[in-house]
């Protein structure tokens, strides 16, 4: 078992921390201005909505299960340890992809303000990013650092978080408001994208295609249920404030850009860093320190946080007899899930190699990752409710169609919302490996009896209904 070491405060800065990451900073001039400033805030604020009712279905099934792997529990119960296991394997591509997506955005904001001095040693190119010695060492410290931190106790960890997040939600609200009051809300660059822009579906449809990834942060919550001081109740409640709030941030970030760039700007393709653009023309160098320290809290409490959450969901589905046993064995001294930690740290040292094309390839697969594990949870509620009590319940149903609806996007050749061939690929090559871990446990799992795995997984005594179930 896990300590119960977190209170309210370490819950809400590690989902806010999950969910305002790197992308925070850099999509906004590489993905949301080019689509438009009202056709992005309405995809964000949707998406939002959609994540909120969501929350719904964790918040039933929470209840029920506050165990370690939250989403691999919830699909466990109700359709069996095959439906688990994808639903635990793609949900930790998604954890995976972003510890190493938020690392790989250090190098970023420092070639930025410090040009050239990650330019050392130069390996080769891929996709128009060099690749270079320096940037790779950068990331790789950081990944290591973080690993050793969790190892140390998940209460350490929190506490950093917490600073981080704080520093990151002040400076992002004070840059925004400072420059406010220094040029109005209706100023020359920000009015470039308001005039004649109309409403686009299409454009709306690609940025709800990511709020998979975009809000995944909420369900870290869900993952270390087993580590809460309160119960699932408060827990719920404060994954829709976490929501509401990274919704909120997101298109602050996204509005305070428009202010130092104009829409032909963005259309030139001319802007390294268009959000550090607008820091830099209003603010000079102290500006950009502060904007660097809010996205280095931002990285930091991203990497801090999917640490946080992959490891758990690692250690449940290894305690749950379907990933290697090793994984789940616990520190010794500090009780945390070393070797989950350490299998995180390992996978996520193969992005550096990748340089910052890796920023565009994980926002497919974290936004893959995260829409198999909402349709699973959403199901799994909906299945669970209706035999508990004969009823059908909305947010199951509506949970369901949203997590079609984002495979749709994400997975359908042509559109415009679609993932990249390099997503796909990874994918692909990750479906395949759990393809592998499934033909080996279906020969396992004939050790194990449902009565048994419901008192690992579940952390409960088995009751009649559960019996009655079938192990399918």
């Amino acid at each position: 078992m896990l300590k119960k070491e977190m209170n309210k405060i370490d819950i809400f800065s590690l989902a806010i921390g999950s969910i305002i990451g790197t992308g925070a900073f850099i999509l906004p001039g590489n993905t949301f201005l080019p689509l438009g400033m009202i056709n992005s805030i309405i995809g964000l604020l949707l998406g939002g909505f959609i994540m909120i009712g969501i929350v719904k279905n964790y918040a039933y099934l929470l209840n029920k299960h506050p165990v370690a792997g939250a989403e691999y529990a919830f699909t466990y119960d109700a359709f069996g340890w095959r439906h688990a296991l994808m639903c635990g394997w793609f949900l930790a591509l998604a954890y995976f992809s972003l510890v190493p997506f938020n690392a790989t955005g250090l190098s970023f904001v420092v070639n930025f303000i410090i040009p050239g001095k990650l330019e050392v040693g130069y390996l080769y190119t891929i996709e128009g990013s060099k690749i270079y010695l320096g940037e790779i060492a950068l990331t790789s410290f950081v990944l290591c650092l973080f690993a050793y931190l969790n190892i140390r106790g998940i209460k350490m960890a929190s506490n950093i978080q917490n600073i981080m997040v704080f520093l990151l939600v002040g400076i992002v609200f004070l840059l925004l408001s400072l420059v406010i009051a220094k040029v109005g809300i209706n100023n020359p660059s920000t009015v470039s994208f308001l005039d004649g822009q109309s409403i686009n579906i299409k454009n709306i449809l690609i940025v709800l295609s990511i709020s998979p990834m975009l809000f995944i942060g909420f369900d870290c919550i869900p993952q270390v249920s087993e580590e809460l001081k309160f119960d699932a109740e408060v827990a719920s409640k404060l994954a829709v404030v976490s929501i509401l709030l990274g919704a909120f941030i997101y298109c602050s970030i996204l509005y305070f850009t428009s202010f130092g760039i104009t829409l032909e700007d963005i259309k030139g393709g001319n802007i390294y860093w268009a959000t550090g653009h607008t820091v830099d023309l209003y603010f000079g160098k102290i500006g950009l320190w502060s904007l660097a320290l809010a996205l280095l809290s931002a990285i930091v409490s991203g990497i801090n946080g999917f640490y946080i959450a992959s490891s758990r969901l690692i250690f449940a589905m290894s305690r749950g007899k379907i990933l290697p046993s090793f994984l789940c064995k616990l520190d010794e001294k500090y009780h945390t899930p070393k070797n989950a930690l350490l299998c995180l740290l390992i996978f996520s040292l193969i992005a550096p190699w990748f340089g910052r094309s890796i920023l565009i390839w994980v926002v497919g697969t974290a936004s893959v990752g995260a829409s198999i594990g909402y349709l699973y949870t959403s199901m799994s509620a909906f299945k669970i409710y209706k035999e508990e009590k004969n009823k059908v319940y909305m947010p199951g149903i509506l949970g369901t169609i949203a997590g079609i609806v984002f495979l749709v996007l994400l997975l359908t050749p042509g559109l415009k919302s679609s993932i990249s061939m390099p997503s796909a690929i990874i994918i692909a090559v990750w479906a395949g490996i759990g393809f592998l871990f499934y033909k080996f446990y279906d020969s396992e799992a004939v050790r194990y009896s449902r009565e048994d795995l419901d008192k690992i997984i579940l952390n409960k005594e088995v009751d009649e209904k559960i019996n009655n179930r079938l192990f399918e």
